[in-house]
Order: C-alpha cells, then sequence, then structure tokens
C-alpha cells in the first residue's frame, strides 16, 4: 500500500482534528505592539511557567497579535458540520487565540502546554476515543509526540523536515493561509462527507426561499 492510500484509510476514521497554533494556524510570525494604559494582553500565567521562555508574554506595556485565515475559519465550520470535533494545542499562552477559538466555538481549547503528548491523551479520554480516530495538525518538533501517537499526522506546508518526513499527510498550504482548511478537506474528502457539508454550510448562510 502506498503512503498516499494510508493516509486516506487513516483520514475516513478521523472524529478529532487537533492542532497547534503558530506556524500552524497563524504563520508563525509574532507582532508585539504597544498596549493601552492599565490593560494586560495576556493570562496570568507567569507563575506557572516562571523563568521558562516561549511562553507568551505577560506584559501591562505590550499585546502579542496574530494573524488567522479566513479558509481556516470555515475549516472549523465545516468539520463541525460533519460531526469532528476540534481543539488546539499549544505551547504559547495568547489571549488573542484564546477570542479566536471562542469565536469559532473549539470544543478544546489547550494553551501553555509543553507535553502535549500528555494533552492530547487527556482529550482523547475525555472523547473516549481511541487515538486511531484522532488527527494532529504540527509544524515543528515538538508537535512530533502526538504526530506519532494520533492516527493520522499532518504537517503543513511550512513545517520542518524533520516534521514532514513522519506526517501522514503534508498540506499544499502553509500555516496561517489556510493549511487547516487543507487538512480539513483532505479528511472530509477522504470520509465522502465533502460535498455534503459544503451544502449544508452554504444553506445555513444562504437559506432558499419557497415561493409562495
Amino acid at each position: 500500500m502506498s503512503k498516499t492510500q494510508s493516509a486516506k484509510l487513516r483520514a475516513k476514521r478521523i472524529k478529532l482534528l487537533l492542532f497547534d497554533v503558530d506556524g500552524v494556524l497563524t504563520d508563525g510570525k509574532l507582532y508585539i505592539f504597544p498596549a493601552p494604559a492599565g490593560i494586560q494582553s495576556t493570562q496570568d500565567h507567569e507563575t506557572k511557567h516562571s523563568g521558562q521562555g516561549g511562553f507568551g508574554l505577560v506584559s501591562q506595556s505590550v499585546i502579542e497579535a496574530k494573524g488567522f485565515h479566513a479558509h481556516d475559519g470555515t475549516a472549523i465550520s465545516l468539520a463541525r458540520l460533519s460531526g469532528i470535533k476540534t481543539g488546539l494545542i499549544t505551547k504559547r499562552v495568547s489571549e488573542t487565540v484564546a477570542l479566536r477559538a471562542g469565536a469559532l466555538k473549539m470544543e478544546y481549547v489547550y494553551q501553555g502546554i509543553q507535553d502535549k503528548l500528555t494533552a492530547f491523551e487527556e482529550i482523547l479520554r475525555q472523547e473516549g476515543l481511541d487515538a486511531s480516530a484522532a488527527a494532529f495538525v504540527g509544524d515543528d518538533v515538538i508537535d512530533l509526540p502526538v504526530m506519532r501517537n494520533c492516527g493520522l499526522a499532518i504537517a503543513v506546508a511550512n513545517a520542518r523536515a524533520e516534521v514532514k518526513a513522519e506526517a501522514h499527510y503534508v498540506t499544499p498550504h502553509a500555516g496561517g493561509e489556510g493549511a487547516l482548511r487543507d487538512a480539513t478537506e483532505y479528511i472530509l474528502k477522504a470520509q465522502g462527507k465533502w460535498k455534503r457539508v459544503v451544502s449544508e454550510y452554504i444553506g445555513e448562510r444562504s437559506p432558499k426561499k419557497s415561493s409562495s
């Protein structure tokens, strides 16, 4: 069996789609702006990660901003219509990410997570799923433990070479440019749900009015 055939068979079993944020849901760039006086820019996680770098900013004077692609937002809606649950597991903590996840109604939002595999296993327990029913989309080596233990490992086009080498599928688009949409389409098409879900999505937003 070819790698492509194996990936499609794996995609057919997916009921849960999880992903990293920086470099996957975004292009990986971090934008730092001055904050209005008196506004704290991120969650109060300084104590939890005291002395450790890379978990995000806790500051009264700056805001960490990220850019998200509208196509990825649509992907979350399409996944929901198909019955697939979604969630993110990321090392950094960001209010921007929390707002985006809330707006998209993701079922799982894990921020400030260095041990992503433990978080992944916790989500599987909550869902009562086997790892073979979960997909994970990553871009860097911190994502490999989950990718090695999930049913469908997906790397984005801008992922590091080590990550692409262990992925079952690599998206055509880079992180922040519609990579999550690629991953969702791949899974739904493998499951034969794509046309139905797109039709339902359009119908929800442009309902056909019956003529009298």
